[in-house]
């Protein structure tokens, strides 16, 4: 069986981009809990509440249609957001020399978090150029997102 989110996938991507939006990731997480599905879009130009608005009644309507989960959880449809996790190789291709965070599940010479350009992705190791090249590979990130300099 597949998993949720392949599922949800499947279901809303026909919808996101028919609202002119790219479908950017799509969780199933318990927090608190309480499970919540989070479908997270992108759009050139920014996402509006009117985007999400779009996603979400067509595609609410359609998981009450197929019920693809069982029990109760909450629905969620939002924008990437600046500071956006990359998690998937095409992420991190389209944001190659753009700044990032890695955090690590354990201190590397007493940190745990680290900013940098973003030079390189192979096979979930992440490269960046922080005064130093650094190397991280993927059993030691917890997480890379996009690191938004205001």
């Amino acid at each position: 069986m597949a998993k949720v989110t392949e599922l949800v996938r499947e279901l809303a991507l026909p919808i996101v981009e028919g609202t002119g939006c790219t479908l950017w990731d799509v969780e199933y997480v318990k927090e608190a809990g309480e499970w919540f599905l989070r479908v997270y879009i992108d759009k050139e130009g920014g996402v509006s509440i009117d985007d999400c608005e779009a996603v979400s009644r067509p595609l609410s309507d359609l998981l009450d249609e197929k019920d693809p989960i069982e029990g109760s959880y909450t629905f969620e449809v939002s924008s990437a957001g600046a500071d956006r996790a990359l998690k998937k190789p095409e992420h991190f291709a389209r944001y190659l020399g753009e700044p990032v965070e890695v955090r690590l599940y354990r201190p590397r010479n007493g940190r745990k978090e680290y900013v940098g350009t973003l030079k390189s992705y192979e096979d979930g190791a992440v490269t960046l150029e922080a005064g130093e090249e650094l190397r991280f590979e993927k059993a030691e990130i917890a997480q890379v997102r996009l690191h938004v300099v205001f």
